[in-house]
């Protein structure tokens, strides 16, 4: 089986030879350089066609053929849609012919979103070699934990060795530190072979600081209308957008068509600012869906800070219009708060009514539906979204965001205490929505996880500067913690201080944790995913008692009820309502009716009951 996305520009084997065709608006004369030294490279000059396109035909180039643009005889740029750049984000850029690749993934056409089950891996940290092929040796330990879907921090080429990926400065080009473009293939074949989707997470809202050379012969692709937190505005919507809008847009075909991707994640969608109608974002969803959606599960997932519901809308038929889901970061920072009482920074929005606030999300999804954010200055954010069903909201405890931009990067089991942590994470694995696990989450891994990069000195030692000036401006800093203790994120040892260590899983806690995420992964396939299907869009409801006490309810079809009851803390346990004590317990934590029909502080239960529960 091939498979190959055919593109408006960068390099395209023919039988020919290659054919070259790059946008250059503000370029006099572009060249193109085949060697991946420029001194040796021989130098073919680029037709000029109409609207700022350059391109040529070159019959000696093939596959694995090094070249460069050199534009108006001066500047020596890769291109920017290359397929691969085994020199790095300046280096020399490197011909690939997808079709050399042989699919060995059979006929696979994906699996149904109610059934997602998600990993959020970071190639370089996930294994010591850090490389697509030392992920595919890990792969059977995911299939066995089960887990349904690995998420990928995104791959395209990026400066230096290190990174987490969001400063990709080569949108198409998976990074030469994790392996060709091939390997990158290979992960996702062997992963359909063990019936895991692939997601990768794509960056569509800036390019990174270093290696994006666009500027220099397409200053068109950026507006200084706009500003992100990370630099210039992507120009969306304004004189010669098409382009750059289609160069996006593309970039999700591409992934999803010649990586044959089960789906992807965008980045912060919230900092893509388009006014047009329809905006990239609709654009970009119509296109998958009219495209490699017909023929098979495809699943594209939102960043998206203003909580806009209508992304999310279904059809008549229960799929996804456009989106299939947003990571849920409402449930991550009140049960983060609900954990362990932290309330700077964002979790100021969660501490007035922390519990309502949670039973919120699980039965409809936002906490905020056009509330007031204390956080954002009191502005309103989100929109009503308990039509929406939970498949449609990705709930987590711990990402790479949530870890890594802490100033030590610790995870969730050193904040709280076990008993706590314990009955969030059966929250989390048994409510409907979607979970999503961070890689060694479900071991509670001893490593930490921290921002790290790799740029040239000056940018590195700026970013240590604004790194550290950023975290101690947070109340996780004591009176006896000085900033300058914060770990380099530019270091070496800070990225290998991430990895993850796998011959811990023997030994305990890590063993014990691993065993509980298991049996609950287990629990959640065998009782809950089949149930999915019949939540009711209505009906869903939840109630909060003596300030620690959850109960939430999603209908089912026949007048049955999933239920959960916790006791989320105090000192006292709570008494299990009656209707739950007649249903069927699919799960409790340790402690439940030990002493009479009772749940201790921090506890949690799930079961099938028939009516309802009772709703103040």
């Amino acid at each position: 089986m091939k498979r190959a996305h055919v593109m408006p520009f960068g390099a395209a084997v023919t039988s020919e030879g290659v054919h070259f065709r790059l946008w250059a608006p503000a370029a006099h004369r572009v060249e193109i350089g085949v060697g991946d030294v420029a001194q040796t490279a021989h130098w073919h000059a680029l037709e000029a066609h109409a609207d700022g396109w350059f391109a040529r035909m070159l019959p000696e180039a093939r596959h694995a053929t090094r070249y460069r643009f050199r534009i108006d005889g001066k500047a020596l740029v890769p291109d920017p849609a290359s397929r691969y750049n085994p020199g790095d984000v300046h280096g020399a850029s490197e011909v690939v012919d997808p079709a050399r690749f042989d699919w060995d993934d059979g006929n696979w056409r994906g699996r149904p979103w109610r059934e997602a089950i998600i990993y959020e891996m970071h190639i370089g940290t996930f294994t010591p070699g850090g490389t697509f092929a030392d992920a595919i040796a890990r792969l059977d330990y995911l299939a066995d934990l089960g887990v349904t879907a690995v998420e990928l921090l995104p791959v395209a080429d990026f400066p230096g060795g290190r990174n987490w990926g969001y400063d990709g400065a080569l949108l198409f080009a998976p990074d030469a530190t994790y392996g060709e473009p091939d390997g990158l293939k290979s992960l996702v074949a062997a992963a359909h072979r063990r019936g895991l989707m692939v997601l990768l997470d794509v960056v569509y809202n800036h390019f990174g600081p270093e290696g994006n050379y666009l500027h220099l012969y397409a200053p068109q692709f950026f507006t200084d209308r706009r500003d992100t937190p990370w630099g210039a505005g992507i120009n969306f919507d304004g004189a010669n957008a098409r382009p750059v809008r289609d160069f996006f847009i593309h970039n999700a075909l591409y992934w999803l068509e010649e990586f044959h991707l089960d789906g992807l994640r965008l980045d912060a969608a919230d900092a893509i600012v388009d006014d047009s109608a329809p905006d990239i974002l609709t654009e970009i969803a119509t296109a998958v869906q009219s495209g490699p959606g017909r023929e098979r599960e495809i699943h594209l997932v939102l960043e998206n800070d203003h909580n806009e519901a209508w992304r999310l809308a279904r059809d008549r038929d229960g799929r996804p219009r456009y989106y299939s889901a947003q990571w849920n970061d409402d449930f991550h920072h009140v049960v983060h708060h609900v954990l362990t009482g932290e309330r700077d920074g964002y979790y100021v929005d969660y501490v007035d009514d922390s519990l309502q606030r949670l039973g919120r999300c699980l039965a409809e999804g936002f906490a905020y539906q056009g509330e007031c954010s204390p956080w954002r200055d009191d502005a309103a954010r989100g929109e009503p979204s308990a039509a929406l069903p939970p498949t449609a909201f990705i709930a987590f405890l711990q990402n790479h965001d949530q870890i890594g931009n802490r100033a030590c990067g610790e995870r969730l089991h050193r904040l709280t205490s076990i008993e706590a942590l314990r009955t969030a994470v059966a929250i989390l694995l048994l409510a409907p929505s979607p979970p999503l696990i961070f890689m060694g989450e479900e071991f509670a891994a001893a490593s930490p996880f921290q921002f790290f990069c790799d740029f040239e000195p000056g940018l590195a030692a700026a970013i240590v500067r604004g790194r550290r000036e950023q975290l101690q401006r947070l109340a996780q800093f004591d009176n006896a913690q000085s900033v300058a203790d914060v770990l380099d994120p530019t270091a070496e040892s800070t990225f290998m201080r991430c990895k993850l260590d796998w011959l811990s899983l023997s030994r305990a806690p890590h063993a014990q944790w691993l065993a509980y995420y298991r049996r609950l992964l287990a629990i959640r396939r065998r009782e809950i995913a089949p149930l999915i299907p019949d939540i009711s869009a209505d009906r869903r409801s939840f109630r909060v008692e003596h300030d620690r006490g959850l109960f939430v309810h999603w209908p089912l079809s026949g007048g049955h009820r999933l239920a959960l009851a916790a006791n989320l803390g105090g000192r006292h346990a709570l008494d299990v309502p009656d209707e739950v004590q007649c249903g069927r317990i699919l799960f409790a934590t340790p402690g439940v009716g030990e002493h009479g029909p009772t749940m201790p502080a921090w506890s949690a239960l799930f079961a099938i009951v028939d009516g309802g529960l009772r709703v103040a």
